[in-house]
Parts: structure tokens; sequence; C-alpha cells
């Protein structure tokens, strides 16, 4: 492992590997650190020695799951690399890792072409302002057609996309086509490849182009060829392609090049989109004596070390033993120790200078896209959130062991404070913790690490649909309550009315009672009791919602009348009134938005239209994926992932979120009636 060495920010180089599952990113992250040094020798996947795939279920699957940081030294500079899971059930860590690098490598595997993963992390980047590269793969295989995946990658992504370098000698060598013009290749040729990348860079300037038509290409210096080619690479006129093999190496030492002479250092980059608390956007610049603002992108719960915050520093210099606020800056925190990340290594540094990468340890008030700061002036920016897909699968759990509740809640909370797309909910009116990621990979493998991780093992379960109830009609509800147990008694009687309310308004109270035949003191508790009945339900044990209740008359007594007894009463006039107010159950409907290849548009509308969808419209969007827009019960799509996943052969993508209420079908509504036992204090 490279020892720690300090270099400035115009000597850091931040690139994430992004791309398809398969497409060769993990076996590329080795041969870049394997040709830098870092490592003796390369790992496979096969063999689950790799540097970055360390954790036991990354190893027993051959994939990764999470994100791994590593940094290489290239001439004088640092390049800090970022490996990130390719399937979309871990897409949570991926995006993650777009918000603290200046380029992503798209990695295309040239056996299988463009495939779905790659379009989606292009889209991720560009929506970013991020520079982008696209790195062929596995340019010796024998089932690459590299002439076709050229012209399909400019097909797909934009006629700026152009090769920077081209493979020769049957694919074993790569040869750099920007700064060389003569030389053989399997394809093209690098005069061909030159010139068509001189003439898009030097257009992106109006003194280049000057100079470069008055004079020709030699009228140019080196200095502002590299301004040009950065200034493309910012402005998205330029996409490099380039070629490389993981296996052999072909490629690999070009692409070290490449980062070093070409590709955006923080101080050349876009800066990142930070905003004040009006959402107004806040200036910041890669210099390191300027106050300290830094984004945290990922958090590890190490059972060694704790708690750990990794970062980004955009601006200022993180030092050891300086003091840093979270947020808001409500409550400092001293920088005991300043790490930086290897593998599943962590290297005590000195500072982090703009650009850099570094983590802080057993630091609690610190939380995923939390910003570190050191001056009370930036409490309150933040970083425009990526957006992440909305988690959609969901399981029910429940501890194994009875006295493990405060456990499994613990080991949800650190779970999910490690990926963005793992979210947990507790639902009060069901009584019910509910894991939601992005599909039942991404929550088994949850499962697993919370089993390994914590020792907790839970019992699973479909969660319930919230479903509610509501009244379509007015009626009145009385109720008297008389108790006498030998001594004081228990006295209240109520008449109240329930009327309905526009679908989501809520709830309503309302004191109509005249000549003090209620005194005012009791009047909260009658509403406690509406509330508690409300809580429960009437007809299916669902909460009651749209419901107005006006308190019209009653009685009282002047011994016996208690909170007590109006509570009693207030809850069984309410339900007496819901009873003849002809109540239905409402069943939640939901605003899906469905991605997919447009070949599958048949297919997919079909099936929701069998899941009493309502399709709302299609939108054709960006590299040939139909968008389409629906209404569906959320009862229906307990399985929809699954289902999609079949049908598009992984494909398409959904997302979805609470629209409104309405009433259930008839058959589902005597179901829930029939299926539900009140407690015995509601009957």
């Amino acid at each position: 492992m490279n020892a720690p060495r300090l270099v400035p920010t115009e000597n850091i180089r931040n690139i994430a590997l992004a791309g398809h599952a398969g497409s060769g990113k993990t076996s590329l992250f080795e041969a870049l650190l394997y040709a830098a040094g870092v490592i003796q020798a390369q790992g496979t996947i096969e063999r689950g020695n790799t540097f970055s795939d360390t954790d036991v279920q990354e190893k027993a699957r051959g994939h990764s799951i999470d994100t791994c940081l590593a940094s290489l030294m290239h001439g004088d500079c640092r390049i800090q690399l970022i490996d990130t899971p390719g399937y979309a059930d871990f897409r949570g860590p991926a995006l993650a890792a777009l918000a603290a690098v200046d380029t992503v490598a798209v990695v295309v595997n040239a056996a299988n072409g463009i495939e779905h993963g790659a379009r989606r992390m292009i889209e991720h980047a560009r929506q970013r302002g991020l520079a982008c590269v696209l790195v062929i793969n596995r340019i010796d295989s024998d089932a690459a057609a590299l002439p076709a995946l050229v012209e399909e990658l400019r097909e797909a992504f934009g006629r700026e996309c152009l090769p920077v370098n081209l493979p020769a000698a049957g694919g074993t060598e790569v040869r750099d086509a920007f700064f060389q013009r003569e030389g053989d290749t399997d394809f093209s040729s690098l005069a061909e490849a030159h010139q068509q990348l001189i003439d898009q860079v030097v257009e992106i300037n109006e003194t280049v182009m000057g100079a470069y038509l008055d004079t020709g290409e030699d009228a140019i210096t080196p200095q502002q060829l590299h301004d040009a080619f950065e200034q493309c690479l910012r402005e998205r006129h330029l996409v490099p392609i380039c070629f490389m093999s993981a296996r052999s190496g072909a490629g690999v030492r070009e692409f070290l090049d490449l980062a070093v002479r070409l590709l955006p250092h923080p101080g050349e980059a876009n800066p990142p989109p930070f905003l004040d608390a009006q959402d107004k956007p806040v200036p910041v610049a890669a210099d390191p004596a300027q106050h300290v603002i830094a984004d945290v992108f990922k958090i590890v719960n190490d059972p060694f070390v704790g708690k750990l915050g990794v970062f980004r520093v955009w601006q200022g210099t993180v030092r050891r033993d300086t003091q840093l606020f979270v947020d808001d800056g409500r409550k400092p925190f001293r920088v005991a120790h300043l790490l930086r990340i290897e593998g599943n290594r962590h290297v005590e540094i000195d500072q982090a200078v703009p650009g850099d990468m570094a983590a802080v340890a057993k630091v609690e008030e610190i939380h995923f896209d939390a910003v570190l700061h050191d001056s009370h002036d930036e409490d309150r920016i933040h970083l425009v959130p990526m957006a992440y897909p909305q988690p959609m699968a969901g399981l029910a759990l429940e501890p194994k062991h009875k006295g493990q509740e405060q456990k499994l809640a613990l080991a949800l909370g650190r779970l999910a404070e490690e990926d963005p797309c793992l979210r947990v909910e507790h639902r009060r009116e069901l009584n019910e913790t509910v894991l939601r990621g992005l599909s039942e990979l991404h929550l088994s493998i949850a499962l697993e690490r919370m089993r390994e991780r914590y020792g907790v093992e839970v019992i699973t379960h479909p969660p319930r649909i919230a479903y509610r109830e509501t009244i379509t009609a007015s009626a009145d509800g009385h109720h008297r309550h008389k108790k006498q147990t030998g001594g004081a008694g228990q006295f209240g009687e109520v008449l109240l009315r329930v009327e309905p309310l526009e679908r989501g308004a809520g709830f309503a109270f309302v004191d109509s009672v005249k000549g003090g035949a209620i005194p005012g003191q009791f009047l909260p508790a009658i509403e406690k009791g509406v509330r508690q009945a409300m809580d429960h339900g009437a007809i299916a044990g669902f909460p009651l919602q749209d419901v107005r209740v006006t308190v019209l008359d009653g009685k009282h007594h002047s011994v016996d009348s208690k909170e007590v007894a109006f509570i009693t009463a207030g809850r069984k006039a309410f339900l007496d009134a819901v009873g003849k107010a002809q109540p239905v159950v409402l069943e939640p409907i939901v605003s899906l938005e469905v991605a997919i290849p447009e070949a599958h548009v048949g297919d997919i509308t079909g099936g929701l239209a069998g899941k009493r969808a309502r399709i709302l419209g299609t939108d054709l969007q960006r590299g040939g994926e139909l968008l389409i827009r629906a209404l569906a019960p959320l009862a229906e799509l307990a399985d929809y992932a699954t289902e999609l996943r079949a049908v598009t052969a992984g494909r398409g993508r959904y997302g979805m979120e609470l629209s409104h209420y309405e009433p259930a079908p008839p058959a589902m509504q005597k179901q829930l009636r029939e299926t539900w036992r009140p407690h015995p204090d509601e009957d």
C-alpha cells in the first residue's frame, strides 16, 4: 500500500467506475491498482480475492454490493478511484459515489454492448454535470465487434462520443489518438481519430478555433489544447471513448495517462450544487485557504473503529485536531483521527485539501449527506441530493427472539445509515416495522448483514396494506355512560353528529353544545374518546379519516361526571354514529411511473390493466425508453418488482408514491370487514 503523500488539489483526479453488472468494473479497478504498484498481484472475482470485494456477501455472490475506495499515484498525481456496484438492486451506493467525484468512467463490456446500467449511469452523470468517459472493456474478447460498438455508443449517447485511443495488434495494445497521429490500429486510423478529436475540441473556444483556422494545429499551444479539452468535458461537448482489457492490461496505463493529462482536477470540474437555507446557489471554490466545506457521501459502521463518515472536501483544508460542525453547527466535534480509506484499510493522514476524500470516526452526529464545515457562516448550506430510486420492495420484521426489539431497532438504523435506498418505517397504526429496499435481493442482503454483524435474526412477512376507513353520509350518535361501583360513580352522556369531509381533509372537531349541558372541561375528553375510536377503526380495524364530528348535546352529573366517563361516552357515541353513516374501507392509490424499453409496452400496459391500474399517459424518453404514468391500487403491486424484472429482462424500473385514497372494491370491503375481530372494549 502506498504511503500517504500530500499532493496539491491540481494533482488530484477523482474517478468513479460505473456501469452495468458484469461489465468488468471490479477487474478494471484491480488492473489500475496493479499497474500503479498498489497491489502486487491482480485478484479475480472467481477466486474472491479482489481488492474491492472484501465483504462476506460480495465474495459469496461474486459481485459488488457496496462501493470501494482506493487511491494510486501516477507520476505526481493521486488518482482516487471508487468502484461501484452494477446491479440495479444496489444503485444507492453507486449514485452516492457520484456526489464525490469529478469524472465518471462508464464501463461497457465489448462482448455485451450497451446495457441498461450503462445508460442509467450516463444519464445520472449528465444530470450531475460530471465529466464522463466511456471505457470499452474486454476488447480482446472473441465476441467483440468494436467498430459497430463505437457507432452504437455514438447513436445512443451523442455524436460527441469520440475515441481518444484505438486498439491495435488484435486488442493486445492500445494507441493514443489525441497526442499521436500515426501508428497501426485494428480499425479506423490514428490520423482519422486524431482529426475528429481536434475538430471537436477546438470549436469550443473561439481563440483556439481562430488560431487553428489561421495556421493549423501546430499553432495551438499544449496548454490551450488541454484547456479546450477540459472545457469540452465540463460542457459535455466531448465524451472520450477509451479501449481496455482489464484481463491483459492493454490500455490500462493509457487510461492512467489520460487521467493525468486530460481529465479535470477538482479546480477545473463543474462546481457542486450547494444551496443555502433559501435554496439559492452557494459558490464553492477548490481553495485550501477558505472555510471548510465537505459533504459526507458514505457511512460505514465498522465493528472495530465504530461509525465512519467518509467525505469529499470541496473547499478549505481539514486538519487533524481541528474543530468541525455538522449541518446546522449546533454541536462541534474535534477531528481526533483523519483517515484515508484504502479498501478495508484505514490510513492516518495529517490533512485533506479540496478534492481529497477522507474519513472521521466515532462522530455519532454525522449522517449520510451531512455537510461538514468549520464556520457558522455555512451552518445552513446543503448539497442538492441525488435523485435516488424509491425503495418499493418491503418486508415487515419482528425479532425471532423475545427481548431483542431494541437490538433490532439499532441494527436497522445502522443499515439504513449506510444505504440511501434502505428505509425503515414504523407504522404505529398497524404495530409494524417495515424495511423497504429496491428489490427482494436488496432486502435479503440487508437481513444477512444484520444477522452477521449484529446477531439479530428476524421473522418476516409481507407488510400489511395501510387501508383507511371513512363515512359517506351524515348521522347522529348517542351514548350514555353510567357506572356505579359502590363508591363514586361515573356518568357522562353525549349526542354528536358525524359528517364526511373531502378526501384528504383529515379530521375536524366542533363544539355546538348549548346552555352548559356539558361543561367545557369535558369537551377534550370527548375528543379523546372520538380519536381513540378513529385510531382503532369502526368496521374493519383501520384508522378513520375525513370526518367532521360535532358535539350537539349531552348531560353531566355534578358528582359522578369525570373525564374517563366522557372519554367512554364520546367513543361509543362516535361508533354509534359511524355505524349509521354508510362507512366504507378506503384503499391507497399510488402514482406509478414505469420506465421500460419501448418493445415491452404492450406487455406492461396489459399487465397494469389487470391490476386495476388507470394509464394516464406515456412519454418517449432518451435512448428509446418509454415512461408509462398510471394510478394503481397499492394492494395490486406487492410482487411488481419481480414481474417487471421478468418481463423486461431486468431493464425495467418503476417508482411510486402515495396519491390518494378511494373506496376499495365491494368484494375487498366485505373480506376486510369479515376478517376483523374488534377488541372487547371496542364492541
